[in-house]
């Protein structure tokens, strides 16, 4: 009985690991994108988060847009906690630092796919185009990772 439970939760380690896929780095003047991924998703999830670390070696600038074919909207997010309930909010732009980074990540701001026009899959890529103030636009490749089912006793 022991056996067949290590094997169970091999078996579902393995399909939580087998579809990382690795971020396409991207840079647009003094900008440079790292670690870019997206999230499978369930036929239906209308949703998905964006993630990316934006490192900027010039002078302050603003996230002010991000667009992809995948989805009929795309925002921009932040997650902030309102007393003590964590809120997902829009935001206008995502500063920039001068000389400095800005990691979007879950729980905190985040690139938001809305109304996804078909389910996105384990190793496939979405294009994403980011368009800041200063340094302009640039296409960025988003790796779909596989979504990390909980385990269960």
């Amino acid at each position: 009985m022991e056996s067949k439970v290590l094997v169970t939760m091999f078996a579902v380690m393995g399909i939580a690991f087998s579809g990382a896929s690795y971020a396409q780095n991207a840079s647009v003047g003094a900008i440079k994108i790292e670690n870019a991924y997206t999230r499978a998703t369930a036929p239906g999830q209308q949703v998905a988060g964006g993630f990316l670390k934006i490192e900027n070696k010039g002078a302050a600038d603003q996230l002010i847009s991000a667009s992809s074919p995948v989805a009929g909207e795309v925002q921009l997010h932040e997650m902030a906690m309102e007393g003590n309930v964590m809120k997902m909010r829009q935001v206008k732009d995502i500063a920039v630092p001068a000389n400095g980074a800005v990691e979007l990540k879950p729980g905190g701001l985040h690139i938001m796919f809305m109304n996804i026009k078909a389910p996105l899959a384990a190793g496939e890529t979405v294009p994403v185009k980011l368009k800041f103030a200063k340094a302009g636009e640039v296409e960025v490749k988003f790796p779909v990772n596989a979504t990390t089912m909980p385990m269960k006793h």
